[in-house]
């Protein structure tokens, strides 16, 4: 398969990203092909799991752009580690910018997929924009009072105050000039880290690329804490997907349903965790089948433009 690696500029910050050129020009027209932009979770990088969804999208015919937010995996920027939602959505324009730019991709017919902390972002990022063709949220994560009150079930209380009051000390450091507090990403149950599910760290550990670290800035629970995309969801007036799972322990999936109602969304539902979408998992396949089947069907030009794309074999769950 075709692919490179390019950079691209995001207020001033040098990000970088993979570029998967299409298998082939089903879904072209004579503008060019539709391209993805793409990203990951909390503190993942884009070579952590998102290559799997890429080259299935290239592969029925779309371009695809994949990066890495400032501050973590390849791109540059300082602090490292540090999750700002602001930062990570000024990001994901930029890499529309970029994307709508590569050669052979149509600027119009922009896609935007994410997963986790990211599929709230391209509910952001979408709304009010006519040149984003579709959107692909994936496990979710889009409110983050419903994720706190989530983690009430999972958690128990004294891990709550220890991540808060650990959240807190990192912040008042950072702001004044001392360096963030770091905590891992993932770690067992009952010790410190942003997630910390029975589970998670071997699942996280399982899609590990060689740029990820375990390690982020420990107010990232305070920046996540005031998050709403749900609310941008009704500002989108492309075709929508939301994949939610539906035992999801890390983002809750009636939030999750609701951002959907409110972005007149097509749901697919599967019984499985928040990590059971990436590959060597058993919903992975379906996932990825069902998105791009959701972007075959929004996606494929009409007869007058050229001609149509083959049939895509869906598997339901």
């Amino acid at each position: 398969m075709n692919l490179q690696t390019l950079t691209f500029v995001s207020e001033g910050t040098t990000c970088e990203a993979t570029h998967y050129v299409a298998a082939d020009d089903s879904l072209a027209t004579s503008a060019g092909r539709p391209v993805v932009v793409m990203a990951h979770g909390l503190g993942g990088t884009r070579d952590s799991g998102l290559e799997p969804f890429a080259r299935g999208f290239a592969a029925a015919g779309l371009d695809v752009l994949a990066f890495d937010y400032r501050g973590f995996g390849g791109s540059a920027g300082f602090p490292r580690q540090t999750v700002s939602l602001e930062g990570q959505l000024a990001d994901f324009r930029a890499a529309m910018k970029a994307a709508a730019a590569l050669p052979g991709v149509d600027p119009t017919r922009i896609v935007l997929w994410g997963v986790s902390l990211a599929g709230g972002h391209v509910l952001r990022a979408a709304a009010d924009r006519t040149d984003v063709a579709a959107v692909v949220s994936v496990v979710p994560m889009v409110d983050g009072i419903a994720a706190a009150v989530h983690a009430t079930a999972t958690h128990t209380k004294s891990e709550l105050l220890r991540a808060t009051a650990r959240g807190i000390r990192g912040r008042v450091s950072a702001r004044a000039g001392r360096g963030s507090v770091m905590m891992p990403i993932v770690a067992r149950p009952g010790e410190i880290g942003a997630m910390t599910l029975p589970g998670a760290l071997e699942d996280y550990l399982a899609i590990a690329g060689p740029t990820w670290r375990n390690e982020i800035a420990a107010d990232v629970a305070l920046e996540l804490g005031s998050r709403k995309p749900q609310a941008d969801a009704a500002r989108i007036t492309c075709p929508l997907l939301v994949q939610i799972a539906d035992f999801d322990q890390s983002a809750p999936p009636y939030a999750s349903a609701k951002a959907a109602f409110k972005g007149k969304a097509e749901v697919r539902h599967y019984p499985c965790d928040h990590f059971d979408i990436f590959e060597g998992k058993p919903w992975h396949e379906p996932a990825l089948a069902h998105a791009v089947s959701f972007l075959v069907r929004h996606l494929t030009p009409s007869a007058t433009d050229t001609a149509a794309a083959p049939a895509l074999e869906v598997i339901d769950a």
